[in-house]
């Protein structure tokens, strides 16, 4: 016989014996946490719920919960204060823009781009 055809039979015994192995811990393990359910009182309820049952600490095994992801706050659109020959516009928050600082510089000045207050 040729090498690679031990091999593949090598393999498919192997993999038998580890799909044995595996069915007999998954029981073991079954009852295992069935076990430990029944002893600390723990329902299927109780792992579905993301919050701990009053009085109960939830106990970290040396790792920290992750934290929830903080919200953005929606921030109100800011009126524009500036607005340019070409209709463009700036709220006068941030960097100036390209349309506002090259107007500057060909002799202009941002006071003369403001939008009156109504």
């Amino acid at each position: 016989m040729s090498k690679l055809i031990d091999l593949q039979s090598q393999i498919a015994n192997l993999q038998k014996q580890a799909d044995e192995i595996r069915t007999k811990e998954f029981q073991a393990t079954i009852l295992e946490i069935r076990q430990k359910m029944q002893a600390f009182g723990i329902t299927v309820k109780d792992l579905q719920s993301t919050k701990a049952k009053p009085g109960r600490k939830a106990k970290s095994a040396g790792t920290k919960p992750a934290k929830p992801a903080k919200a953005k706050k929606a921030t109100a659109a800011v009126a524009a204060k500036y607005k340019g020959p070409n209709g463009e516009s700036w709220t006068g928050r941030g960097l100036t823009p390209k349309w506002l600082a090259s107007l500057v510089a060909a002799g202009g000045t941002k006071e003369q781009y403001l939008i009156a207050a109504a």
